[in-house]
């Protein structure tokens, strides 16, 4: 049974940065696409990034793009997502997938396993 568990979320002021993790449990990561997602109460979960099974490709939401860095270590079974210049609409919980293939996505169907999340709050 793979287990995703997020990290590294809290309350940050507008400007400031979070460094989020996702530590994988029951199976490596190694050979498998990763993404970061986000939802806030009352909407649809939003893409923000994903990366593939080496690191070599990323994909950023546009809302994101500049401001996000998503990397992984195979070796520690993590993946992280660095977010700068934070906004009060980066507000939301954050979710780490995995996919079963080794290719990103950006459809949130497309992922195998899901985290339970984590809480960033950004203040104005």
């Amino acid at each position: 049974q793979v287990q995703l568990v997020e990290s590294g979320g809290g309350l940050v002021q507008a400007g400031g940065s979070l460094r989020l993790s996702c530590a994988a449990s029951g199976r490596t990561l190694s050979g498998y696409a990763m993404g970061w997602f986000r939802q806030t109460p009352g909407k649809e979960r939003e893409f923000v990034a994903a990366i593939n099974w080496m690191g070599s490709s990323t994909y950023y939401a546009d809302s994101v793009k500049g401001r996000a860095t998503i990397s992984r270590d195979n070796a520690k079974s993590t993946l992280y997502l660095q977010m700068n210049s934070l906004k009060p609409e980066d507000t939301a919980v954050y979710y780490c997938a995995s996919r079963d293939v080794s290719y990103y996505s950006t459809r949130g169907r497309e992922y195998a396993y899901w985290g339970q999340g984590t809480q960033v709050t950004v203040s104005s």
